[in-house]
């Protein structure tokens, strides 16, 4: 089964082997070179006075962006050892005291891990595009010029959603792509990919638009809120061009490359890119509201097939079903119902479901969009009015959380570095334990609590609220994480 894996972050060294060119033996027989159309072919093309059509010739297209596609360095702390059962029982510290953490692996250190991808500079004062598997979980980020300028990054922010994310370097007067169409791309175009695989920078491959809205299931997640509506190119791309730009001829940003399909981890015919017009939108929305506004019709829906269709008996293979409806969503109060095939979305012709969630995806809560779909043999359209997760058409914010006191320890709010960084979404980092009431706990200072029993843990507030309903009960248990990555697990027992 083909493996789809993510063109994941390079890290290591690479061996490059060499080869040769094999051709026939020369012989000054004219027989025999006539009798070997390959040789023929060969030598033709050698002495050809054969000129590129204008169109076809890549190299204005690579002159233009290669300069403004960086390589992104990152550099991750090391691993310490794991050994949660230590650190679910706090009692062991009565027999080991503080010195527990040298049993539980802290202060073992193997050495700062690197990784690299590839970026996009979209604006000449800094702020440049790629992946966010590239970057989640760094410490330390920088990104390298073409010109071999070097430049620390900050991380503006990310959308794990779209696997992308916007880093922010204190310079200005940079090259910069500018943002074309991917809607008006074709299949059968040519297009460049341009990034820095295996540490060879500034990589410049060619190939075709293989096919569009493609989804490959890699940003699968539990909300089921992942975006995956891929231009799939045969464009060449390995570890290290994950962030990089896919250009058409004009050098337009079309996409930035993003997965490879492969069993071996290296390339072997697809590559992956997210079209710009889902990257201009999630890169507008992290600079104006620091969070990706998304907006949803609120159906559930399933592609329309052979067997859909006889079982339905619906009379067209075109379009998506509606299985069904959320409450009070904006597709159920535009009048749209369980039975439905949408078939357009502004008058986009929408066939898959990945084609719809692209569609959807670069609006807002709260922005009408016109749905055509079939009842029947009826062809109507409708006004839909967005709305986000919790089913209002409000402009979600990033909420900013405040440090709280309780039980005489400190709960503060958790960077957004340090969230990307541990692949968490939020939580509450603790301190002063010493002379506080999570003493006796085992918890120690610089904990991050990310859960209390079942309820997840996204600001300082929250421990309150889940431990002051928890002293009605037996206690709790506290799910959390340290700054290194390590996970424990305490469980706190019925307060006096």
């Amino acid at each position: 089964m083909l493996g789809l894996l993510s063109s994941a972050i390079l890290g290591g060294g690479v061996a490059v082997g060499g080869y040769k060119l094999l051709e026939p033996e020369r012989t000054n027989s004219p027989q025999a070179v006539a009798a070997d159309p390959n040789v023929r072919y060969a030598s033709e093309l050698r002495s050809s006075t054969y000129t590129v059509p204008e169109g076809l010739n890549f190299t204005a297209a690579a002159a233009s962006v290669t300069p403004a596609v960086v390589h992104v360095m990152t550099e991750y702390a090391p691993k310490a050892s794991d050994n949660s059962a230590m650190r679910m029982d706090p009692f062991l510290r009565q027999f080991f005291g503080d010195d527990i953490d040298q049993y539980q692996g802290r202060g073992r250190s193997q050495g700062p891990q690197q990784g690299s991808g590839s970026g996009v500079i979209i604006a000449a004062n800094g702020y440049i595009v790629t992946n966010n598997h590239v970057i989640e979980k760094a410490d330390k980020i920088e990104v390298v010029l073409d010109d071999k300028r070097k430049y620390k990054a900050t991380l503006v922010g990310a959308d794990p959603n779209t696997d992308l994310a916007l880093l922010k370097v204190e310079a200005d007067n940079l090259p910069f792509i500018r943002y074309g169409n991917s809607d008006n791309v074709k299949v059968g175009e040519w297009v460049l990919a341009v990034g820095n695989p295996f540490n060879l920078n500034s990589t410049v491959t060619a190939g075709i638009i293989s096919a569009k809205g493609r989804n490959i299931n890699i940003l699968r997640r539990e909300d089921g809120m992942g975006v995956e509506s891929f231009l799939q190119t045969d464009a060449v791309v390995n570890p290290g061009n994950s962030g990089g730009a896919l250009v058409n001829l004009n050098g337009d940003l079309i996409g930035i490359n993003s997965a490879i399909a492969s069993q071996t981890g290296s390339f072997v015919g697809y590559s992956f890119a997210v079209p710009s017009s889902i990257v201009s939108k999630v890169v507008s929305d992290l600079l104006k509201y620091k969070v990706v506004q998304r907006a949803l019709l609120g159906v559930q829906i399933r592609e329309v097939d052979a067997t859909l269709a006889s079982e339905k008996k619906l009379n067209s293979l075109n379009g998506v079903y509606v299985m069904g409806l959320g409450k009070n969503s904006s597709a159920a109060d535009a009048g749209i119902k369980e039975g439905d095939i949408i078939t357009e979305i502004n008058g986009v012709k929408v066939n898959t479901s990945s084609q719809l969630q692209e569609q959807v995806a670069r609006f807002r809560p709260g922005d009408k969009i016109k749905v055509t779909y079939l009842r029947g043999t009826d062809t109507r359209t409708t006004s839909a009015t967005l709305r986000n997760s919790t089913g209002t058409t409000d402009i979600i914010r990033e909420e900013v959380a405040s440090t709280v006191k309780y039980e005489g320890a400190t709960l503060a709010p958790v960077g957004r570095q340090e969230l990307s960084k541990l692949g968490i979404e939020g939580g509450a980092k603790i301190n002063g334990i010493k002379d506080s009431n999570f003493r006796e706990t085992g918890i120690a200072d610089g904990f991050i609590i990310t859960r209390i029993d079942k309820n997840k843990v996204t600001k300082p507030q929250d421990v309150e609220r889940y431990l002051e309903a928890a002293k009605e009960s037996q206690g709790a248990l506290v799910e959390g994480v340290y700054p290194d990555g390590r996970k424990a697990y305490y469980p706190i027992g019925q307060a006096e």
